[in-house]
C-alpha cells in the first residue's frame, strides 16, 4: 500500500531458530496461479517454462488449477529448519547462488519489482513470523483503507520491499496472503499507453515525485492484482 490504488497463519515460523543466521534474506521467487498466455498479452515476457524473469526475481506461472492470485514464494537465505510456510503461505527454502541471468525486457516497460503486498489478518503474528527469519522491520505508517485504520510496515528481502498490511488493533486467526505487486517501470506515461483502457489513469503515488497507475488484471485474465510505478527519483552523489 505504498502506492494509492495497489494497497487496498496457520504454520507460523517460531521465534527461535532464526538469529543464528546472519545471511540476508531476498525474494527469490513468487507463484501465481494464472497461465502464461495472460501474463504474455500483458506484455510481459515469460519463458517457455511458464517463469516470467523480473529483474533478480523469477514469476513462476502455475495455471488456474492452483487457485487464484499469490500463492507462494521461494526465499533465499532462510535458515534451516524453516518449516513449509511463512504465516500460512507456503514458502520453499531457495538455494544460496542463483545461476546469472540477462535481465528480461518485458514490451510493457516493467524493469523490476517495486514490492509485494502481504496482507495479514494478524500483524503481531506476523511480524514475529518474519522476525523469526531474520526479517526486520524497515518503517511502519498508519493509515486508512477504506475508513478503517491500517498498519503498514515495511521489510527488504533484496532489491524488493515487502510491504505487510493489517489492522492495528485487531486479530484474526486465518493466514497471511501474498496480495499483490507494484512493477518499477522505465515510462509511465508508455506504459498506461501500452495498457490503454485495462489500466486506470496515472496519477502522483505516495511516494514523492513518482506516479502510479493500476492494471485492471482481471480484464487480461490475470489474478494478481497488479499496479506499475515510475522509477524513482535518483539522490545524486
Amino acid at each position: 500500500m505504498r502506492t494509492n490504488r495497489l494497497i487496498p497463519g496457520a504454520g507460523v515460523v517460531h521465534a527461535g531458530a532464526s538469529r543464528l543466521c546472519p545471511v540476508t534474506v531476498t525474494l527469490d521467487e513468487l507463484w501465481a496461479a494464472d497461465p502464461a498466455d495472460a501474463w504474455r498479452r500483458a506484455g510481459f515476457r515469460v519463458d517457455a517454462d511458464g517463469v516470467c524473469r523480473v529483474g533478480t526475481v523469477a514469476v513462476r506461472l502455475l495455471g488456474r488449477d492452483r487457485g487464484r492470485g499469490m500463492v507462494g514464494w521461494s526465499l533465499r537465505g532462510l535458515p534451516a529448519g524453516v518449516p513449509g510456510d511463512l504465516d500460512g503461505i507456503p514458502t520453499s527454502r531457495a538455494g544460496m547462488h542463483r545461476a546469472e541471468t540477462s535481465r528480461a525486457e518485458h514490451p510493457n516497460g516493467v524493469t523490476g519489482i517495486d514490492h509485494v503486498v502481504l496482507m495479514s489478518p494478524h500483524l503481531q503474528r506476523t511480524q514475529a513470523a518474519l522476525a523469526a527469519v531474520g526479517l526486520d522491520p524497515r518503517r511502519t505508517r498508519d493509515a486508512a483503507l477504506g475508513g478503517a485504520p491500517v498498519r503498514q510496515v515495511f521489510y527488504r528481502v533484496g532489491e524488493v520491499i515487502l510491504e505487510v498490511v493489517g489492522a492495528p488493533d485487531t486479530s484474526g486467526d486465518g493466514p497471511s496472503t501474498l496480495w499483490g505487486i507494484t512493477y518499477t517501470v522505465a515510462d509511465i506515461d508508455a506504459t498506461a499507453a501500452f495498457f490503454g483502457e485495462h489500466t486506470a489513469p496515472v496519477k502522483d503515488a505516495v511516494q514523492p515525485g513518482r506516479r502510479i497507475t493500476t492494471v485492471r488484471n482481471r480484464e487480461l485474465g490475470m489474478s494478481v492484482r497488479t499496479a506499475m510505478i515510475s522509477t524513482p527519483y535518483p539522490l545524486g552523489p
